[in-house]
């Protein structure tokens, strides 16, 4: 199920985490539960982060400034990889976005 976007995903968009998924964190790893779906979704450490920051604030530039100083990683890679979980998050129904 995916998002209608009326632009390409970017930094600049909005990524809020669906009101019927609830998270259980298990050391720095976590499984989603969808609500809707039943379905179950494991996230590891760097996924849990990025969804704990989004429950704080969807700008998803936030929470890609906060990864960028938190973890070894450059720029194009953490943007690449980041943009991809999204689209994965999107795509089950998990986040919307905006």
């Amino acid at each position: 199920m995916r998002s209608p976007l009326a632009h390409p995903l970017t930094l600049a968009c909005r990524a809020r985490p669906s009101a019927q998924v609830r998270l259980q964190q298990t050391g720095d790893e976590a499984v989603l539960l969808d609500l809707a779906s039943e379905y179950y979704f494991g996230l590891d450490a760097v996924g849990t982060r990025v969804w704990r920051l989004l429950e704080k604030d969807p700008d998803v530039r936030a929470a890609f400034d906060v990864l960028v100083a938190e973890y070894d990683v450059s720029a194009d890679r953490l943007e690449s990889d980041l943009l991809a979980l999204l689209q994965q998050l999107s795509d089950a129904g998990l986040v919307t976005l905006e």
